[in-house]
């Protein structure tokens, strides 16, 4: 009866020491496929998606814990895909890109922050060229207006216009 008290004990012991690793704590190591890419040109207002797959090439799961992108025109679309990745798997960081506020040549920096063998973190590096309408260059009040537009103005209706919101007086 004792042995088989200790020995549910110490399998009870063992399972606990086993729950208690901090699986963060155990270093992998990763490759990004394709890494540093380039991208044809596209032309001002239109959307790239661009998709980095990151292969856990190490022994231990791979945690993202953050993802910073170098521009606030670059969105994370689906943060699902991040967090977790198996052992020998794959995961995919998928980004919008909106080029409404970059003309000319443009390189992004996506830095990945985990588990990571050597370093904190890690880069994944992609440029374009982002083409300007040949006619005529528009300002970003006038890209703004035009996103409004195409969204339908609801805004607009809600907040009236920006010459018609009337005036204010301090108070004494």
């Amino acid at each position: 009866m004792k042995t088989k008290m200790w020995l549910l004990i110490s399998v009870f012991l063992l399972a606990l020491s086993a729950c208690g690793t901090d699986i963060k704590n155990r270093k992998t190591s990763i490759e990004i496929v394709d890494n540093n890419r380039h991208y044809w040109p596209i032309l001002t207002g239109q959307e790239l998606e661009v998709v980095f797959f990151i292969k856990n090439t190490g022994e231990f799961p791979l945690i993202i814990d953050e993802v910073i992108t170098s521009c606030g025109c670059l969105h994370l679309s689906d943060k699902s895909t991040l967090g977790f990745v198996p052992r020998g798997e794959t995961g995919v960081l998928r980004l919008n890109y909106d080029s409404k506020k970059n003309v000319g040549f443009v390189k992004h920096y996506i830095t990945l922050y985990g588990n990571f063998e050597t370093h904190d973190t890690k880069e994944a590096i992609f440029d374009i060229n982002i083409v300007p309408d040949a006619l005529y260059t528009k300002d970003y009040e006038e890209l703004y207006f035009e996103e409004q537009r195409r969204a339908g103005n609801i805004k607009r209706m809600v907040d009236g216009q920006e010459n018609n919101k009337g005036y204010y007086l301090d108070k004494s």
